[in-house]
């Protein structure tokens, strides 16, 4: 047997309201359902799904990080950042020939912003 798509991420998050301001409003993630304290959105060009649930988080620097690929890291980066989250590595052209900025979000997530 072998794995043939990655079907959902999850994120705890403390306030659900506040998390919707960036996944939905900054990084335009489309809302596909919500019941509880879960609300499920579409990845664009992909079945992948990303779930925001309401339950105490726990995160770090040693977890798992999520990239999104966005038109503009600069503008995204900034948008972000009002929304609570905090640049741990501004906005840069990598040797890799992405241009990236590491962030972590309101609950201490690690969320890469690239755009090639």
């Amino acid at each position: 047997m072998t794995v043939i798509g990655l079907q959902r991420l999850i994120v705890s998050v403390a306030d659900l309201s506040r998390s919707r301001a960036l996944y939905q409003d900054v990084l335009g993630l489309v809302e596909k359902a919500a019941f509880g304290d879960v609300v499920a959105f579409e990845v664009p060009g992909t079945t992948t799904e990303l779930l925001l649930h309401q339950r105490p988080p726990t995160a770090g620097l040693a977890g798992v990080a999520i990239s999104f690929r966005v038109d503009d890291v600069d503008a995204t980066t900034a948008a972000a950042e009002k929304t609570g989250a905090t640049v741990i590595d501004a906005p840069e052209d990598q040797p890799w020939g992405e241009r990236q900025a590491v962030l972590s979000d309101a609950d201490g997530h690690v969320l890469c912003l690239v755009s090639v």
